[in-house]
């Protein structure tokens, strides 16, 4: 994997990212919907980045821009050196060295191709080797996600697998290309308790062996903390925390990080939080983005937050977008 110093670089940097969207409300109204505003991140090689936060807070939006399907509207994003748009010259040698594994890898393939076909697909498009030395890299692959037996995997259907196999079958097609970066959009949500662990240690694995950087995507913290060296923590197109995702998810400083953690928690009479009602996963008037986002749900809001808080530094590697800091 490298030097010490190597692994402190950044393989990618976010700068004042933002997309937004306009859609027909009430009555033909417009309405602009703020889905990544002002975004910056970074990721070092070889670290993996969890984002987190509900359903609509701008995720995959942020993934999407990342490897050029969308248009950013503002900001700057840079893989390993290269700046991507959508227009770039670049762009096909990024779409190889960053890849994305989906939440539904059953929704992101062709049911008709074989286990073959559809691992050895992206080879093709990026002209990787000859018939015989691509059949021998597929192969290699399946053997690294240890889905066996290879002679019997390469001739099924996706009908014919498990979720946690399709899943593996994912992965493989993901590192076929050598990637740099791997894009996990809820990779494990949709299977078995049982199956994830298996599915998220081979991540590890992978990224050990490989010095694979990964930005995880997901809602679920319980996962993440498995996972994920650093954490950034977004609200309705806003990154509201960030930190090591140990410190984060001990004692986070910002209240809807709390509110996350409180929803997946046990039960803990001990916990100061308790007789504080913060709500998630509700809708927001027509004042969303007047102010901090999170206000009209936040118990600890005060009139400050009438006015939208930066992202600041708070700790050594800590930063928070809020006012009061909770913990």
């Amino acid at each position: 994997m490298g030097s010490d110093e190597a692994m402190m670089e950044e393989i990618l940097s976010i700068t004042g990212l933002k997309k937004y969207f306009v859609k027909k409300g009430l009555f033909g109204r417009k309405e602009v919907v703020r889905a990544v505003d002002d975004v910056t991140l970074s990721i070092k090689k070889g670290e993996t980045l969890v984002l987190a936060g509900e359903s609509g807070s701008g995720k995959t939006t942020i993934a999407r821009l990342i490897l050029g399907a969308l248009e950013q509207d503002a900001g700057k994003i840079v893989f390993d050196g290269i700046k991507i748009s959508d227009k770039s010259e670049h762009l096909k040698k990024i779409r190889m060295e960053c890849q994305m594994v989906h939440q539904d890898p059953y929704a992101s393939i062709n049911p008709r191709m074989t286990v073959l076909d559809i691992i050895k697909e992206p080879l093709e498009i990026h002209h990787i080797g000859n018939k015989l030395e691509q059949n021998k890299i597929v192969r290699q692959a399946l053997a690294e996600v240890k889905l066996e037996p290879i002679e019997e995997i390469v001739k099924k259907h996706p009908h014919m697998l498990s979720g946690g196999q399709r899943q593996r079958v994912a992965l493989a097609r993901a590192i076929v290309t050598k990637p740099k970066l791997i894009i996990a959009d809820e990779p494990v949500s949709m299977l078995d308790v049982s199956v994830r662990v298996g599915v998220l240690d081979l991540m590890k694995e992978l990224q050990e062996k490989h010095g694979i950087s990964f930005l995880y995507i997901t809602h679920d913290l319980t996962t993440s903390k498995y996972v994920g060296h650093q954490i950034a923590i977004m609200y309705l197109g806003k990154i509201v925390e960030v930190g090591p995702i140990n410190d984060v998810l001990s004692k986070p400083m910002h209240p809807y990080t709390q509110a996350l953690l409180d929803s997946v928690s046990e039960p803990d009479p001990d916990n100061l939080h308790k007789n504080k009602q913060i709500r998630i996963n509700e809708s927001t008037n027509e004042n969303t983005y007047q102010g901090c986002r999170f206000r009209a749900k936040c118990p600890y809001a005060i009139d400050k937050c009438k006015q939208e808080p930066e992202l600041e530094k708070v700790q050594e590697n800590r930063f928070s977008a809020c006012y009061i800091k909770i913990n």
